[in-house]
């Protein structure tokens, strides 16, 4: 009985209450799906032109190589300027970017020039994603922390249902890209007039000198905060390892013989797993035994790898894929929550910069790592391999940090904050 009068106190809808926050999701939801078609976009053009497994890694390694160059800069800005500020001149550039390969779609020019606007998003996400790490906090209340982590991740794997599926149909009818280029660019232009529309004070810190003791800070803090360390860097190995997004154009060429409308499908299907997850997670009450659900769902999620990178079938493939998904779903909301619970709030930038780099960048590294490993190996090789990988880091890593082990309830610390400083 006293389970069930819990439950009923439970809000799963307590973050979209607040007007920011929601403004702030369907902004997001609307650009990340933008983002989205034109990630697969790319994917599929670039292997029609060169039939390269290595071509479309380097998809992945021009986009993360801005975030590794600029991580330290782009943390200390995030927590100097108005996060609001950043995120409006970092999407402006993300629909040049844009626009400047739906010119080289239509009017095919050099890789080089491909590469150099997928540099230019790379950049511009360097700069953008930290300084929404920072504003995200302040548009709920630290007791929704991990409520609005859970729909804020739900926006993105909507997103990334929604595009790719979208993507790969407008390419099957349309046969070329120029079009979803053309997409994004409006969906970018859309995300940018919400944020402009948000009103969010963002309490600044003292103006920091720039130096490499503050440009450091972030790093500092989570080489210290080990129970955080060991959260990202299991998740950093375990999409590293186990990540398989950028063959999917193989998987669906070649092995399951499904055109661009299935790959579509096949980007999609971990997202809608993620999303299914992340409904069921909003109406149950908060983890309590926060580490060891992390440690399980990173588990599952390398040997769904695995069993995936040895499917042909289409069915399997797609359940594979929506398991690995859901899984992954428990840990980005895990470590969301986290991140918003322990990290102050004049370090917020520079610890998501950081965040930024572990996670987001092992997404783009991973897919040059699927692809420099399926081009040695074989793709069903490389993708099986990354799923054994992933359940050894597993192991490795509850024995390293025992911390993560003991993680229990993160909203009771988040409340136990609040009434603190209240």
């Amino acid at each position: 009985m006293l389970l069930m009068d819990s439950e009923k106190q439970h809000d799963a809808f307590a973050a979209l209450r607040f007007r920011e926050f929601r403004l702030l999701v369907i902004g997001k939801f609307i650009g990340v799906t933008g983002q989205q078609m034109l990630g697969l976009a790319i994917g599929w053009e670039l292997y029609e032109r060169t039939s390269s497994a290595l071509a479309l890694g380097l998809v992945g390694f021009v986009q993360v190589l801005p975030i590794f160059l600029f991580v330290l800069p782009a943390g200390h800005v995030a927590d100097q300027f108005p996060p609001k500020k950043i995120i409006a001149i970092t999407e402006s550039l993300l629909v040049a970017a844009a626009l400047s390969l739906a010119w080289l779609s239509i009017n095919p020019g050099p890789l080089w020039a491909i590469y150099l606007s997928l540099f230019a998003i790379g950049l511009a996400r360097a700069f953008q994603n930290p300084a929404i790490s920072a504003l995200l906090p302040h548009t709920v209340t630290p007791t929704t922390f991990q409520n609005a982590a859970t729909w804020s991740s739900s926006a993105w794997q909507l997103a990334v249902i929604v595009g790719p599926a979208l993507g790969g149909l407008l390419i099957g009818w349309r046969h070329q890209a120029a079009v979803v280029y053309a997409l994004n660019v409006v969906a970018g232009l859309i995300f940018l007039t919400l944020i402009l529309a948000l009103r969010v004070r963002v309490p600044r810190a003292a103006r920091a000198a720039f130096t490499l003791r503050s440009l450091a800070a972030g790093t500092t803090f989570i080489r210290r905060t080990k129970v955080i360390l060991a959260a990202i860097t299991l998740d950093m190995f375990a999409v590293l390892l186990g990540g398989a997004t950028a063959l999917l154009p193989i998987f669906a060429k070649d092995i399951l013989h499904v055109g661009p409308a299935g790959l579509g499908w096949l980007r999609a299907a971990p997202s809608i797993g993620a999303v299914i997850v992340a409904v069921l997670i909003a109406h149950r009450p908060p983890f309590q035994r926060a580490g060891q659900a992390l440690l399980w769902a990173v588990a599952g999620f390398g040997a769904a790898t695995i069993v995936f990178g040895l499917s042909t079938s289409l069915p399997l493939s797609l359940l594979m894929l929506a398991l690995l998904g859901g899984l992954d779903q428990v840990s980005v909301i895990i470590r969301g929550t986290l991140l918003m619970v322990r990290t102050p709030d004049e370090l917020r930038g520079r610890v998501a910069a950081v965040h930024n780099v572990f996670l987001g960048a092992s997404n783009e590294l991973g897919e040059f790592e699927s692809g420099v490993a399926a081009s040695l190996l074989g793709t069903v090789i490389a993708v099986a391999a990354g799923g054994v990988g992933t359940i050894l880091v597993v192991l490795l890593i509850a024995l390293v940090w025992p911390e993560i082990r003991r993680l229990g309830g993160l909203q009771e610390q988040a409340e136990a904050e609040l009434q603190t400083v209240a």
